[in-house]
């Protein structure tokens, strides 16, 4: 028996009522990405099984295919289960992310049954282990999928810049590389001009080289085009710092407006980048120049505005923004004799 003078147990202090479900909610939250897993490695052994027992004879009875049919049907709700059980608040990107590979899921279980009802029972044939190994390679993507928005937003982030990248490089290239038969073609057009007059212009089955080069105004206006898309890559590359560095996962709606904004620059770019081919219509570059400028600018602009830009007086994006109008009005100039024709 304790002696009369042991002091009590201290009873832990509890927090408030609405701060312990709050509490909750967060911790039940954090349980959906191992509900996630588990339900996508339920798929794949589903695959499995039904890879195996309907390549090969004899086929199961109907009751056992019957069993086999509900239980894929089983684990496919479950899959999409998860994702509408996925709250909304969490944010858009994140909710995006998961509604992919949730339908790369559902669809590459469709078409490994498509597979194996046309293909008759034997050996695993080669279609029957390609359309299982897509249900695999897509439930295991499920693990790799973002755990909050912020997360989500960067991965949609580095996507966008890693396609800018790779279509600046190869504007560089094609820069590097153009017109390689540009010297042969032209003496070849000179030496028979006079011999040939018109058809000149289609030498020994060669097509008029200018549609093959670029002419010198080409070149000049390759210049400020460049110039834009490096400026897109580096606003892009700023952003994603900005939103590693600096952004909440709780503001979910601001990073959704963010991602959903960049988004757009890799297409923009990507149209730019296909107009510089030979034979060039200025009027397309110049158009698709402003398309690309006004979803940069508009990016740049919800980014300062954001909770990622803690200290937009002193911001680099003004100086950006100034890059890209000097480029855009470059472009202008240099096109302005195509909108007087």
């Amino acid at each position: 028996m304790a002696s009369a003078g042991a002091p009590a147990a201290a009873v832990p202090t509890l927090a408030p009522p609405l701060e312990q479900l709050r509490h909750l909610a967060r911790e039940l939250r954090l349980l959906l990405p191992g509900v996630r897993d588990e339900a996508a490695v339920k798929v794949s052994g589903e695959a499995t099984t039904l890879t195996e027992v309907f390549s090969r004879l004899p086929l199961p009875s109907p009751q056992e295919t019957q069993r086999f049919c509900e239980q894929v049907h089983a684990a496919i709700q479950a899959i999409i289960a998860i994702y509408y059980s996925l709250p909304k608040d969490q944010g858009i990107t994140l909710r995006k992310l998961v509604r992919s590979a949730t339908v790369d899921i559902v669809d590459g279980m469709a078409q490994l049954v498509e597979v194996l009802f046309i293909t008759p029972a034997q050996s695993p044939e080669n279609n029957d282990l390609i359309s299982c190994n897509n249900v695999w390679v897509a439930c295991q993507q499920v693990p790799r999928i973002p755990r909050d928005n912020k997360a989500a937003a960067l991965l949609m982030l580095t996507k966008s810049v890693d396609f800018v990248k790779d279509a600046h490089e190869e504007m560089e290239r094609a820069v590097e590389e153009y017109d390689p038969y540009c010297g042969l073609l032209n003496d070849t057009e000179e030496d028979n001009s006079d011999n040939y007059g018109d058809e000149g212009d289609d030498v020994l089955g060669c097509p008029n080289n200018r549609d093959l080069y670029w002419s010198e105004e080409d070149q000049e206006l390759i210049t400020p085009c460049l110039a834009l898309v490096r400026a897109s890559k580096a606003g892009l590359k700023k952003i994603r710092i900005l939103v590693a560095e600096n952004g909440k996962k709780d503001q979910v709606a601001q990073l959704d407006d963010i991602v959903d904004i960049s988004d757009e620059i890799s297409p923009s770019v990507d149209d730019l980048a296909l107009s510089i081919y030979p034979p060039m219509c200025h009027l397309t570059v110049r158009i698709n120049s402003a398309k690309l400028v006004s979803v940069l600018k508009k990016a740049l602009e919800i980014t300062k505005a954001s909770h990622v830009n803690p200290q937009p007086e002193d911001s680099w994006i003004p100086l950006l923004v100034n890059a890209v109008d000097h480029c855009m009005n470059r472009i202008k100039e240099l096109t302005q004799s195509e909108l007087e024709l």
